[in-house]
């Protein structure tokens, strides 16, 4: 076609196949997958009980990866007698027939994980060494990421802006990113090189954060006599996880990614400046795993049917009272990380709103159905006011703003029976059911799976 004002030249030139101008030419095959990752994430400010959904979907799955966080997540997965306890490594290590990854996002310290397996492996973990990759990209977090952690809380506890402390599990995830933000963490692949260049890297890092934290006492000869052991250890399961999860969609393989922490903890969408250092939302699978956004099928959030956080920061729906005090209690909501005891309150559905328009939840498993069994009535958290009564549309990216609202609440009668031994829908008391269903609507996103208790048989599967 020719145009006005414009004259064209035609050169007979050969295109990228071979073939010239005007020949059939071969385009390449549009992508469009039909194999999906599937996703589970923490929707509330973490501890919703994503170990147990893990471990259900894990079951049927060939691959599940960790994508962000460290050792500062814990998932806790029954099995018959035993209690398993994550923190690094997968839940889904479980499965004996699948392999387990620990992703480029992920931050690992090496002497916590080795102490973790072993403590799992008291408990029945086996053959884990043949099915578990971690990213050859994945930054190391060390010892003196962890002492820094706990001296930048000492600094923060100084603060009279009203910040004070993060309330951290110090376990140097935050430095660790800091360092790899700065360019000049440690990587797997750099301590499987050449050592010697690992050894004057690490001294440099070392002297670095001395120079910041004068206190820091770092013995660096053992230091680096520990790492250089690690190699060892390590060579045989670092690997390019990028390129294999890719191989495994590929082959039609299924793979389940366990996201740690919580959407209201994400640096970027959570309560900041009192959250984690990554990004434990949808995009944190992506940037974590080398996945591409067109492989992510089902995203399934897991809800606690109230809400907790441990911690400090806003928690609008709180309760600090004896009705806070019950549901910590039959709750058992203490973390498998820290100890500490979790704030608990109402179930808050402009958290929940918030954090479905972020990860696009597909279906959502709702978790500790049961511990709601002996409360006279229940209530749900479905707006937000301003002091001067006007309605606030959105959770609000201001602190001070979220610790000065008032809520909105609708209150259901609850059911008073115990649901531990419901095993289907059907089961649930009738104010149960419509405690479930009211949720349902006021989020617009199905309720897939309900917990009423730790074992893996208290599942309901409600479609």
């Amino acid at each position: 076609m020719s145009v006005p004002g414009v004259s064209t030249t035609v050169y007979a030139m050969a295109d990228v196949n071979g073939l010239q101008h005007g020949s059939p030419r071969k385009r390449p095959r549009k992508t469009d997958p039909t194999n999906r990752v599937v996703v589970v994430l923490g929707a509330q400010w973490g501890d919703e009980g994503k170990g147990k959904v893990v471990d259900m979907l894990a079951g049927s799955s060939d691959v599940v990866c960790r994508c962000q966080g460290g050792n500062n997540a814990g998932h806790t997965v029954v099995v018959g007698d035993a209690e398993y306890d994550f923190h690094i490594l997968p839940s889904g290590i479980i499965n004996s027939s699948a392999v387990s990854v620990i992703g480029n996002g992920v931050v690992v310290h090496l002497g916590q994980m080795f102490d973790e397996i072993k403590k799992n492996e008291a408990k029945g973990l086996k053959d884990w060494e043949k099915r578990l990759l971690i990213s050859d990209r994945a930054h190391i977090v060390f010892d003196f990421h962890q002492s820094v952690d706990g001296l930048q809380e000492q600094e923060r506890s100084k603060d009279t802006s009203g910040t004070k402390t993060l309330g951290t599990t110090k376990k140097g995830i935050g430095p660790c990113y800091s360092s790899k933000a700065g360019r000049h963490g440690l990587r797997m692949t750099d301590l499987l090189g050449d050592f010697s260049v690992f050894e004057q890297r690490l001294r440099n890092l070392v002297d670095s954060h001395k120079r910041m934290f004068p206190v820091l006492t770092v013995n660096i000869d053992e230091e680096v006599e520990k790492y250089r052991q690690y190699a060892e250890r390590m060579r045989p399961l670092v690997a390019n996880t990028i390129s294999y999860i890719h191989k495994c969609l590929m082959e039609d393989k299924k793979i389940l990614v366990e996201g740690a922490n919580a959407t209201m903890l994400d640096i970027d969408f959570g309560t900041y400046p009192y959250v984690t250092s990554s990004n434990c939302s949808i995009g944190g699978v992506c940037t974590g795993l080398g996945i591409a956004p067109q492989y992510i099928g089902d995203v399934y959030g897991v809800v606690k049917a109230y809400t907790t956080r441990v911690g400090v920061g806003a928690f609008p729906t709180e309760l600090d009272n004896d009705m806070g005090d019950l549901l910590r209690t039959r709750g058992g909501e203490f973390g498998v990380t820290t100890g500490r005891a979790r704030r608990c309150g109402w179930l808050d559905i402009m958290i929940l709103r918030h954090s479905s328009m972020i990860n696009g939840y597909t279906a959502i498993a709702l978790t500790k159905l049961d511990i709601l069994d002996q409360l006279e009535e229940i209530k749900i958290a479905i707006g937000y006011f301003k002091k001067d009564g006007e309605r606030i549309e959105h959770f609000p990216a201001n602190m001070d703003e979220l610790a000065d609202i008032k809520v909105e609440y609708v209150t259901m009668p609850g059911w008073k029976q115990d649901t531990s031994q419901c095993r289907t829908y059907g089961d649930l008391p009738e104010n149960a059911r419509n405690y479930v269903e009211k949720i349902e609507e006021l989020l617009n996103v199905p309720v897939k799976w309900i917990g009423v208790g730790k074992s893996r048989a208290s599942m309901i599967t409600v479609y």
